[in-house]
């Protein structure tokens, strides 16, 4: 009788064990991002802050920085500065960027743009429908379009601002 309890106890532990295990890998060391490098960009129609149409393909020819950000998170907010600085440089360039904001209210969208000045096309994603379809996790989350809307590159996390400027030197069209 002993040997029958410990054999379904150990068995119970062992199936919970398992789960706990499945849902530590998926939840934090999996990688589900869908965007990689090498791959063609998702086309995707949002609209900016002064509801103006965004497509991505209308932009074929230049470069694109497409970043994923919140104004809850502290990464995004310490480059965005940057972004803009750099953004005034290279908009003559053939660089475009686009912040995608992860689907946060409007007025606090618009807000944080006219408190940092920020002149570049945000857009908000309200449905998280661009989000799921890149597989975005976490934020901040930059990915780099080439002029031919190749991703080149897809970087998770803050950025200084060398990084900035070398992303945006690596999606000049040539």
């Amino acid at each position: 009788m002993k040997q029958k309890r410990l054999v379904m106890r150990s068995s119970i532990l062992a199936v919970i064990a398992i789960a706990l295990a499945y849902t530590f890998y998926s939840n934090f060391i999996a990688d589900r991002s869908v965007a990689k490098a090498g791959d063609l960009s998702v086309n995707f129609v949002l609209h900016d802050l002064e509801g103006e149409r965004i497509e991505l393909e209308d932009l074929k020819g230049k470069g694109v920085f497409l970043n994923f950000w919140g104004t809850y998170c502290p990464p995004c907010v310490k480059e965005m500065p940057i972004m803009e600085e750099l953004y005034a440089e290279y908009k003559h360039k053939g660089v475009e960027i686009i912040a995608v904001n992860a689907a946060e209210p409007g007025l606090t969208v618009q807000r944080f743009a006219e408190r940092h000045g920020l002149t570049f096309p945000i857009a908000i994603d309200t449905k998280r429908n661009v989000i799921d379809a890149y597989g975005i996790s976490p934020l901040p989350t930059t990915i780099l379009i080439n002029e031919h809307g190749t991703i080149v590159r897809v970087h998770q996390g803050g950025m200084t601002e060398q990084m900035v400027r070398n992303f945006m030197e690596e999606i000049k069209p040539g």
